[in-house]
């Protein structure tokens, strides 16, 4: 117990050093407002009214993490959070998992015995630095498997716009106001707002490509910037590249297919044959036990 108040002693104690050397005032930079310029990309479904942030402190606290962050882990973690749609900075990130290794030894170590304590205070502090990271791998997962599931559909949709007779903008734009809030329209509407003010479309489809890291995505973005610089058919090749995609698809279907019976193995041998062997040889065991037929033979 007295190393555990010591650990903390010396956290405070470093995290008001660093405070004490790390400026709080934020750096204000000229912001381009795509109202101002009279562009209205921005869906009806993402106007929402700014809300009071109860979480100020904490946003401030982690300024004392900012010597921490920089270089090749910034840029990470910068990456991750932008990819899983979290809305924190890579400081405030790390002052969670610092949190976290305060914070769960104090919970475990008023369950375990004391004779495990110092090895539970390890242990928690070693699993409230990982657990932050393991959340954050499932929102980017989750994230992906929705954009990989949600693609498909929204390349028909743009091929079936683009057939219609509107060009490939419209029909993003169509797409991006009429389909449901997900993760890809969000990103769909963000190559909308970066072509507005001025880059170029196939920039912004490398940037998505690049930034997701999805073979499909990587796909989708690299046939339609070939058929910008070829100058073919925008429609021709979103035909062409849904029927590829509905059939991965249907691939990646077979094989989960294929997977779910050995998945089914351990259930069945740990969970299921136990109770059914119970239940068939548990009333024969019974019997067997109460009227045994080499009593008699033994007499």
């Amino acid at each position: 117990m007295l190393f555990f108040i010591f650990f903390i002693l010396i956290f405070i104690c470093a995290s008001l050093g660093v405070l004490t050397f790390t400026p709080f005032a934020k750096e204000n930079r000229p912001t381009l407002k795509l109202g101002d310029l009279g562009l209205e990309t921005t869906p009806q479904w993402q106007k929402q009214k700014p809300k009071s942030n109860p979480f100020a402190f904490i946003r401030n606290l982690a300024h004392v993490n900012k010597p921490l962050v920089t270089g090749n882990l910034r840029l990470r973690l910068i990456r991750d959070l932008s990819v899983a749609h979290v809305d924190i900075t890579p400081e405030e990130f790390l002052l969670i998992k610092q949190l976290f290794v305060v914070l769960l030894p104090v919970v475990v170590i008023r369950i375990i015995p004391p004779e495990m304590s110092l090895m539970a205070i390890f242990m928690s502090m070693g699993l409230g630095y990982i657990l932050p990271d393991m959340w954050l791998r499932g929102k980017i997962k989750k994230v992906k498997d929705d954009i990989v599931k949600l693609l498909p559909d929204t390349v028909d949709l743009l091929g079936l716009c683009v057939n219609a007779g509107l060009d490939f903008m419209m029909a993003l734009k169509w797409v991006v106001e009429k389909s449901a809030v997900s993760v890809l329209t969000s990103e769909m509407n963000n190559i909308l707002q970066e072509i507005s003010v001025g880059k170029q479309r196939r920039d912004a489809l490398k940037d998505l490509a690049r930034k997701y890291d999805l073979p499909d995505l990587s796909t989708f973005s690299r046939t339609l910037i070939q058929a910008d610089k070829m100058g073919t058919s925008v429609s021709e090749a979103l035909n062409i590249l849904s029927e590829d995609m509905r059939m991965a698809r249907f691939r990646r279907g077979e094989a989960m297919a294929m997977k779910a019976p050995l998945k089914m193995l351990g259930p069945l041998l740990f969970c299921i044959f136990p109770v059914v062997g119970i239940l068939v040889g548990g009333p024969i065991f019974l019997d067997f036990t109460m009227n045994n037929p080499l009593k008699s033979l033994a007499h």
